[in-house]
């Protein structure tokens, strides 16, 4: 393999993507923008072949109609395989309006919302717009646990920090439909359920690969497998899975830590 095969073997360099992402949103919402910050796996545990660069805006305002078209037109160039200047990583970058979470409630809404996952509404016209959302609690909870602050003051200035009551019920809420999308999207759905799983049983935000090791040593053995597969495949050890031909394996082990995580979420949410 030459210098340059084995060069474009590797995972697109993070920073790359961060500065352009960041000069977008800064040149977009100007000075209604009032903090910007890198969070998820750029922070917590570090960067595996197939992370996304998570973003976290917060601005004064909700963004006009003018601006969230710019905002979704300069993503689109510069997210993924198909940005416009060669592969990148995907980014994901949420806006939240201050008013919106301060003082706090859940469920939390969203200004504005850029995924990968979404390019293809997006390419059929559609716009992110506000939209309430219980997993927003959760995408909070792990940028106040670990982040990078890229423009203005510290996040916990703007938000202290979540209830773990609430963090609770963001889980319990946003269950049912990471569960509707396994099909297509097994590995990430596996890791997200052992991710809520350690997050109800300890407290704590760990990272996909971590919170997977530690609900390992958990799991009944004929679960285990499932399981250690999506996490090497996360960590890079190996990849292109054939989930399809692990389907009953997978459903099997999701089946399981659904349980598992109704049963650590509902006595609290009784009680609260």
């Amino acid at each position: 393999m030459t210098a340059t095969q084995a060069a474009s073997c590797q995972p697109p360099d993070p920073e790359a993507g961060i500065r352009p992402a960041l000069d977008l949103v800064s040149r977009t919402l100007g000075d209604d923008m009032a903090g910007a910050y890198l969070f998820g796996s750029a922070t917590a545990g570090g960067l595996r072949p197939d992370s996304d660069i998570d973003m976290l805006v917060l601005t004064g305002r909700s963004m006009p109609p003018d601006a969230r078209k710019r905002m979704l037109a300069g993503l689109l160039a510069l997210s993924g395989p198909r940005a416009a200047h060669g592969p990148s990583r995907n980014l994901e970058v949420t806006v939240i309006v201050l008013d919106d979470i301060a003082p706090w409630r859940h469920p939390p809404r969203s200004d504005f919302v850029f995924g990968e996952w979404l390019r293809g509404e997006f390419e059929a016209g559609a716009v992110p717009s506000p939209t309430v959302d219980p997993d927003l609690t959760l995408v909070l909870a792990t940028a106040l646990d670990s982040n990078r602050i890229l423009a203005g003051p510290p996040l916990a200035r703007f938000l202290p920090a979540i209830p773990a009551d609430d963090v609770r019920r963001a889980i319990a809420d946003s269950l049912p439909a990471l569960v509707a999308a396994l099909s297509g999207d097994e590995r990430n759905v596996m890791l997200t359920l052992a991710r809520m799983w350690v997050t109800l049983a300890t407290g704590k935000i760990r990272p996909k690969d971590a919170a997977a090791e530690w609900v390992l040593h958990r799991l009944p053995e004929e679960h285990r497998p499932v399981l250690a597969l999506a996490r090497e495949a996360y960590l890079g050890d190996r990849g292109g899975e054939a989930w399809a031909d692990r389907g009953q394996e997978v459903e099997a082990f999701v089946s399981y830590a659904r349980k598992r995580i109704e049963e650590l979420a509902q006595p609290r949410l009784e009680s609260a």
